[in-house]
């Protein structure tokens, strides 16, 4: 019995750290992206040098452009452009919809998002693992907020006539992302045609195709 609770104990511990940035060891580890040593992260500026700038970032306020095809923009908040964030497991970003705009089926790989809706209307959703890819979707208005599990697609749609704004928060000082139909299609080098063919059951001519527009 006390084996099997190690164990359960150990896997546990395994699952936290795969799933979120660790704590940081020291206040905090300024990203010095100069530093020519590889860590995971980045290696902490002299704490002597540290000034308040390197906790500070501007222009959240800003709207993003939304005149692209999907119809949305993303400005990050994360370790790249804040470095003090460096260590610290968290980053957030502003998105900006236009009317009917979308932030295309994506997702997280090391990071959980709490998203805020600002301003608009938003159609909200992700899709569970296999073997289920149940989808689970709400339509969220101003002052609601809803969650994104971490690794799972998710999308958010503008249903309004209007710009719409939202905050995410992400449990990540780097939570990357994965563009579902920029990754599958757009890759460099391109996935073989008759692999994507095969994959979604059409015709190559077709697969190419969509190809061509990433």
């Amino acid at each position: 019995m006390a084996t099997r609770i190690l164990f359960i104990g150990l896997a546990a511990l395994v699952v936290t750290i795969a799933v979120a940035d660790q704590s940081p060891l020291q206040d905090f580890c300024v990203a010095d992206p100069s530093n020519g040593v590889f860590v995971n992260g980045f290696a902490c500026k002299d704490p002597k040098m540290v000034q308040a700038n390197d906790f500070y970032f501007g222009g959240l306020h800003i709207a993003g452009n939304v005149s692209n095809p999907v119809g949305s923009k993303v400005t990050p908040v994360t370790m790249a452009q804040l470095p003090g964030l460096n260590t610290l497991g968290i980053s957030l970003a502003r998105i900006d919809y236009a009317p009917w705009g979308i932030n295309p089926p994506h997702t997280h790989p090391r990071a959980s998002e709490i998203l805020t809706v600002i301003e608009g209307t938003l159609e909200v959703g992700f899709v569970t693992s296999n073997p289920d890819n149940r989808l689970i979707t709400k339509v969220l208005s101003k002052g609601d907020v809803f969650v994104f599990p971490v690794g799972l697609i998710h999308f958010q749609r503008n249903v309004g006539y209007s710009n719409a704004i939202a905050i995410a928060g992400l449990s990540s000082q780097n939570p990357g992302i994965i563009t579902i139909a920029n990754a599958v299609f757009g890759s460099n080098p391109d996935i073989a045609t008759d692999i994507l063919a095969k994959a979604f059951q059409v015709d190559k001519s077709i697969a190419g195709q969509i190809q061509s527009k990433f």
